[in-house]
């Protein structure tokens, strides 16, 4: 099977070589790579330049008009039976498409995905212990785990591209959650795999990243989910709801805990509404409270 490696780029010319030079690294070899620039004003068409004597590599800039946009370009450029995507400031391991390909011998399966590692700004790794909580890799029919959580590492999925056929591409009208909306309308219809190896290093805390947009966040994910649940109204039973519903309040109270203890415990209280026998706003509540007395502390000995 061929793959296409869709990449896509919007000033990130600092990290561009090198995700190029971890795709054409890959022990697999039936692949070639599309790089669509998102409107760029840095030198990212400069330093992809070099890479077009690869007859595998080819690059489209377009005006800015979005990730969702510029993947979509990716995914109509395809040539591949499958799509791979990758962000341009990660990297991939030599046998990542190689470990990966094998579980789309399975018809049943569509979209395939790994492990990942962290790297900071200069490529030194992170710490990390890997996912935990409701955040775990799942395999087969995954709809009621993704209603909790995105767990898939975005530049490490793979797709079958019949599939962008069959059921559309990134929402272009969304700005924020673009693979979690559409890992949800695949799951309906296709089966997820994963191989837990670290196969990707994910870049994190440079400052050309995505801004932590959390209200942002939130109302994008409030959007896709209200979306999925029209259109889908028994993907999940009234149990499953109910414990994702909780899930999000609890989840959201620690995001907004350093920002607005209002806020936060606004959503505890409604979690314990939801679910008064669950230990887990209780616990949010207790957390909340140290954090006020740590913040009437600091500010005494201000």
């Amino acid at each position: 099977m061929h793959v296409t490696v869709v990449i896509t780029c919007y000033n990130y010319g600092p990290f561009l070589a090198g995700c190029l030079r971890s795709v054409l690294a890959q022990t697999y070899a039936a692949f070639d790579v599309v790089v669509v620039d998102d409107g760029s004003t840095d030198d990212s068409a400069e330093v992809v330049s070099p890479f077009l004597a690869d007859p595998r590599v080819r690059y489209y800039y377009q005006s800015n008009k979005g990730q969702a946009a510029a993947k979509n370009v990716g995914i109509v450029m395809a040539r591949g039976d499958v799509v791979a995507f990758l962000d341009a400031d990660d990297v991939w391991m030599p046998d990542k498409l190689a470990t990966q390909m094998p579980l789309f011998e399975r018809a049943e399966v569509g979209v395939v995905y790994s492990g990942i590692g962290l790297i900071d700004q200069e490529g030194q790794a992170i710490p990390f212990d890997g996912p935990t909580g409701y955040w775990q890799y799942r395999r087969g029919r995954v709809t009621k785990w993704l209603a909790f959580d995105n767990f898939v590492p975005f530049s490490s999925s793979m797709v079958r591209r019949r599939l962008f056929d069959e059921h559309g591409r990134f929402d272009e009208r969304l700005r924020m959650g673009i693979d979690w909306d559409l890992w949800l309308r695949l799951s309906m219809s296709t089966e997820f795999d994963f191989v837990p190896a670290r196969l990707v290093q994910y870049r994190r805390g440079h400052a050309l990243q995505m801004s932590k947009d959390w209200d942002g966040r939130v109302a994008a994910a409030d959007t896709i989910f209200r979306r999925f649940l029209d259109a889908h109204p028994d993907a999940l039973t009234s149990a499953e709801l109910r414990r994702v519903r909780l899930y999000n309040a609890c989840s959201r109270a620690d995001g907004y805990r350093a920002a607005s203890l209002n806020r936060s415990t606004a959503l505890l209280m409604r979690a314990v509404r939801m679910a008064p026998w669950s230990t887990t706003p209780y616990r949010g509540l207790l957390r909340n409270a140290r954090a006020l007395v740590q913040r009437v502390h600091h500010l005494g000995h201000a």
